[in-house]
């Protein structure tokens, strides 16, 4: 009796240490700190917003600023400068979160893809094919899921070990690699 009484009050006694450290630790992957990748575009208010409709372009021109047909012509020969993503690649461990802030002008989508080439707008592509992630366009809802509007932020979390390739189907030469440890 004596016994039963013993390993009775030891199991009431490590059974809530049990259930107050396991949240804990099974939380400790849920706490890492995100790392940010920044979506950088430089469109000109006036001749984006021209072509495109009013506001389409929110970018506070501080000088140099690309207009729509220099971005298209640039395009031709990518990258376009001043639209990119920061940084370019990063390393990360298993867990960590990526937040993706657009600090640009204009929308820009962050997909992960299989390998790099063309997005959904031909005369962005610099004559490469779209990559499947990327040919549906916004009609696709996985890639809808990855748009980041000027402003707004993006979370991916959930990647596994290994390479993980990302690029905007819109501006394709935007990309970023992302090594999973």
């Amino acid at each position: 009796m004596k016994f039963l009484t013993i390993r009775l009050l030891a199991t009431l006694l490590i059974a809530p240490l049990t259930l107050w450290f396991a949240p804990a630790a099974l939380a400790q992957e849920d706490t890492a700190t995100p790392v940010q990748i920044v979506a950088l575009d430089e469109c000109d208010p006036a001749t984006f917003n021209a072509a495109l409709g009013a506001d389409f372009c929110k970018n506070i021109a501080l000088g140099f600023a690309t207009t729509f047909s220099e971005l298209f012509a640039g395009a031709r020969n990518p990258p376009v400068p001043g639209w990119d993503f920061e940084p370019d690649s990063v390393t990360i461990n298993k867990g960590t979160p990526l937040v993706v802030v657009n600090q640009g002008g204009e929308p820009h989508t962050f997909t992960e893809v299989a390998r790099f080439g063309g997005g959904f707008l031909p005369p962005l592509n610099a004559g490469q094919a779209p990559v499947p992630e990327c040919a549906g366009g916004f009609k696709d809802v996985a890639v809808a899921r990855t748009r980041i509007l000027q402003g707004s932020q993006l979370q991916v979390t959930g990647l596994s070990r290994g390479e993980h390739l990302f690029e905007c189907c819109i501006h394709p030469w935007m990309r970023v690699t992302v090594d999973v440890q």
